[in-house]
């Protein structure tokens, strides 16, 4: 999903605040917040740090495919709420 997305579930625009959770998540990866992209498709952040190698790992043995810090298909992975 997208840090929007999940702003617009939550009834806010404090999408830079849901980033901050997020990258203080102590149960990463096991709790899935490397799932979170920006709503063009692109990585964002992982952990603190910006198209993180460790997120693309993590997607990628998901079965997710990125490219040039982009999720492929991303419309047809997206998930709304």
């Amino acid at each position: 999903s997208t840090y929007k997305e999940i702003g617009n579930a939550l009834k806010t625009k404090a999408y830079r605040a849901i980033g901050s959770a997020l990258k203080k998540n102590p149960f990463s990866p096991k709790v899935p917040c490397h799932r979170v992209v920006n709503s063009d498709g692109s990585l964002g952040g992982y952990q603190g740090k910006m198209n993180s190698r460790k997120k693309i790992e993590l997607l990628k043995k998901e079965g997710i495919e990125v490219k040039k810090n982009k999720i492929i298909e991303f419309e047809k992975k997206l998930v709304r709420f």
